[in-house]
């Protein structure tokens, strides 16, 4: 077998680095090879550290078995370890370990940022539907009312799942089209005569965006992309709910859900709130925070602007009024939320009491 050559000081510190050690370890290290055995005094001196420090880094190399710390010796020396030795001894440790971390290893996709050019109506629907199927909170939705047929099987089973489904359903007259037809496959429904983009978000995670000409299949030069990027796609999401759902009219709400319900999704919690306030009804709630901490309250007010009336102060805004059980009036949002008083984990509804 060829030896390894010598790599040069510049690439010898960068793989000391990625091995974890400080600039300051790499200083002492290398000190302390060249001297071979050392007391702390000389190491200070030739590592342009203080001598306290050194016995601070001494005691970490020691661990790692790349020095050997002589506490017996009058005055302490530190003693460099033949590195072929503090490598190899490095190596069976971290090999031991494979085992154990195998164990708890769970292989997943990926989690970067991922991007896909979509040049066709077929390859658009299909990555649609697999999106709506992915979905475990929420579902915003773009496009023409012409392709609401294509997905409605996918939408539906959303609905049967409590994914809160919005649908701004595009080049349509609001007049025409019986509301009764979202029954069971949409949670809140907009219509807007004009056209607008084909965007679809999911979670806040997933994303299509692009041309909505691209679905009727007839002009090549109209694309789409789907992103699964978490910030990239609120940013989609915001676009959508601060662009294009103010203009268009409410067509289609969903009666409340029965109650208790536990929501992981802070925007279906607001939207099914709001639809008890409605109905003249003030839930109960018990919500956990993002820091761990248990409020429990009668909620007394929604701010939203995803169904009329519009209570919030800006397009996004998603939040609930808590008089809690000792009093306070508090608010409190999902993820992100960065006006209210609280961000919530999960939010539970409940009927008020008798």
């Amino acid at each position: 077998m060829t030896k390894p050559h010598p790599v040069d000081e510049k690439t010898l510190r960068e793989e000391l680095h990625t091995f974890g050690f400080s600039e300051k370890e790499i200083e002492t290290y290398l000190v302390v090879l060249n001297q071979g055995e050392a007391t702390p005094s000389t190491i200070a001196t030739h590592a342009d550290v203080s001598k306290r420090y050194v016995y601070n880094i001494a005691s970490q190399l020691a661990k790692r078995g790349f020095v050997q710390v002589n506490n017996h010796a009058s005055p302490t020396t530190v003693r460099a370890q033949p590195p072929t030795e503090a490598i190899t001894d490095l190596s069976n440790r971290l090999q031991s370990l494979a085992p154990s971390l195998e164990q708890k290893f769970q292989k997943t996709e990926p989690q970067t940022a991922r991007f896909q050019t979509i040049k066709s109506r077929q390859t658009a629907l299909k990555h649609l539907r697999e999106q709506i199927r992915s979905a475990q909170n929420e579902v915003f939705l773009s496009l023409p009312l012409s392709e609401q047929n294509e997905i409605e099987a996918e939408l539906t089973s959303a609905v049967d799942r409590n994914v809160f489904v919005a649908c701004l359903y595009t080049d349509a007259e609001p007049e025409s089209i019986a509301p009764a037809r979202f029954n069971g496959n949409a949670s809140v429904v907009r219509v807007w005569e004009e056209k607008a983009p084909f965007i679809s978000t999911v979670d806040d995670h997933t994303a299509i965006v692009g041309d909505a000409e691209l679905l009727g299949g007839v002009h090549a030069d109209e694309t789409a992309v789907s992103l699964s990027e978490e910030h990239l796609a609120g940013s989609v999401l915001g676009s959508l709910i601060g662009s294009y759902w103010p203009i268009a009219s409410e067509l289609y709400v969903m009666k409340p859900s029965e109650l208790p319900y536990r929501f992981e999704s802070a925007r279906n919690a607001v939207l099914q709130a709001t639809l008890h306030l409605h109905e003249g009804t003030e839930p109960l709630t018990t919500i956990m925070t993002e820091n761990g901490e248990e409020i429990t309250g009668r909620i007394l007010d929604s701010n939203q602007c995803l169904v009329k009336p519009e209570t919030g102060d800006f397009p996004v805004e998603n939040g609930l009024v808590v008089e809690t059980s000792n009093g306070d009036k508090i608010t409190v949002g999902g993820t992100g939320a960065f006006i209210e008083d609280y961000r919530a984990e999960t939010i539970k509804l409940d009927q008020p009491s008798a």
